[in-house]
């Protein structure tokens, strides 16, 4: 069964890369492993998936040791910053960056640790209360504040959009996240690369991707629906 899913999910990026006139290699599929087994993440990586999300830094800390170390590990949630030590030396990037302490947190880290960790800004473009994220017309000002700092490189932007049922709803977002990323690298800032822009879920991925996301974060659609009870 999943195989069959990241079949189906796969040939969905690919014919929106087609109706977008991209390349499909210019979109990275993300499979979002929170809550999953091993043995399912094992499966996926079996049929060829690499990269890995998880919203909870202990769950990329006790599958780390478990799965091949060619695993490249996604740190998508929400990051509190005494949980930083269990993901920066097995992450591979912080796509949820969004206060200037978690920033700085994340480069006393990285420098304590010889590296350099590459995060992503989380932009709430759609203002919700509920979210996390920095606002857009703050982004700028954000990065400027961060971009300095050792041991972090920014690589681009980062958004959830509303939960809906309605893919096109979130269109609006996803295009005006592509405005911002060009905005900003356009001023050219020391330190930031916006060449990476994550956005896009399991019910509005390929919307994303015809807005110009460089990364989707498939969950439900790759693994099925989450039991939180446990």
């Amino acid at each position: 069964m999943l195989k069959e899913n990241l079949q189906e999910v796969e040939a969905r990026v690919a014919d929106a890369c087609a109706r977008a006139g991209r390349d499909r290699d210019e979109v990275l599929l993300i499979a979002v492993s929170k809550t999953k087994p091993v043995e399912m993440i094992e499966e996926i990586y079996r049929e060829g998936i690499r990269d890995f999300g998880e919203n909870h830094p202990q769950e990329i800390r006790d599958k780390f040791p478990q799965l091949p170390q060619d695993v490249r590990w996604h740190m998508i949630g929400h990051l509190q910053t005494n949980k930083i030590k269990y993901i920066i030396e097995r992450a591979c990037m912080v796509h949820s960056v969004e206060s200037v302490r978690l920033a700085e947190a994340i480069s006393s880290a990285a420098v304590s640790h010889g590296l350099v960790m590459p995060v992503l800004v989380e932009v709430n473009m759609a203002k919700e209360e509920s979210k996390y994220g920095i606002m857009p017309e703050d982004t700028e000002r954000f990065i400027r504040e961060i971009a300095s700092l050792p041991g972090i490189h920014v690589r681009g932007l980062m958004t959830i959009a509303p939960y809906t049922d309605n893919a096109e709803e979130n269109r609006v977002y996803f295009r005006d996240m592509k405005k911002l990323s060009v905005d900003i690298a356009g001023k050219n800032i020391d330190n930031v690369d916006m060449c990476e822009l994550s956005m896009g879920m399991t019910g509005d991925y390929e919307v994303a991707i015809e807005e110009g996301a460089t990364m989707v974060r498939v969950g439900t659609g790759i693994f099925g629906a989450r039991d939180y009870s446990k």
